[in-house]
């Protein structure tokens, strides 16, 4: 089962300025979990207390023709503190970042071979090269 498309879910949610009412507590645990990115116990144990909280319950399906595969339950919640927490056991905390354009701040999943993202797409790392580039300019650089 591939978690990936469950941990990108999160990362929209954990980025939606105006979330159904009903998904606007868990917007903010996730938005928590990425501010702790930067220490590895604290994005566990804030992941484990979602993980109890939002209890994921697989399910078999062999649907489109397909042969029997697991799906994770449709419950929004689970599935995208699951797939938050399969990218973390997985690949490692360190690919879950905030941008680094100051003006963004956005969540987003590192999928980089190299672990080397820092911004959430090429529209705030274009910019942040810009400003960058005018700031050597201005300083005679």
């Amino acid at each position: 089962m591939d978690l990936t498309s469950y941990a990108e879910w999160a990362v929209r949610l954990a980025n939606d300025p105006d979330p159904p009412p009903e998904l606007r507590r868990l917007r903010d645990e996730l938005a928590a979990v990425f501010d702790a990115a930067g220490d590895a116990r604290a994005v566990a144990e804030r992941l484990n207390a979602l993980l109890v909280r939002y209890p994921v319950r697989p399910q078999l399906s062999d649907h489109d023709g397909h042969d029997w595969h697991l799906h994770l339950a449709e419950d929004p919640a689970a599935t995208a503190v699951m797939g938050l927490a399969a990218v973390v056991a997985e690949l490692g905390v360190d690919r879950l970042g905030r941008c680094r354009e100051p003006h963004c701040g956005l969540a987003f999943l590192d999928t980089s071979s190299n672990r080397s993202r820092r911004y959430c797409s090429a529209r705030c790392a274009s910019r942040a090269n810009v400003a960058a580039f005018r700031a050597r300019r201005r300083n005679g650089s």
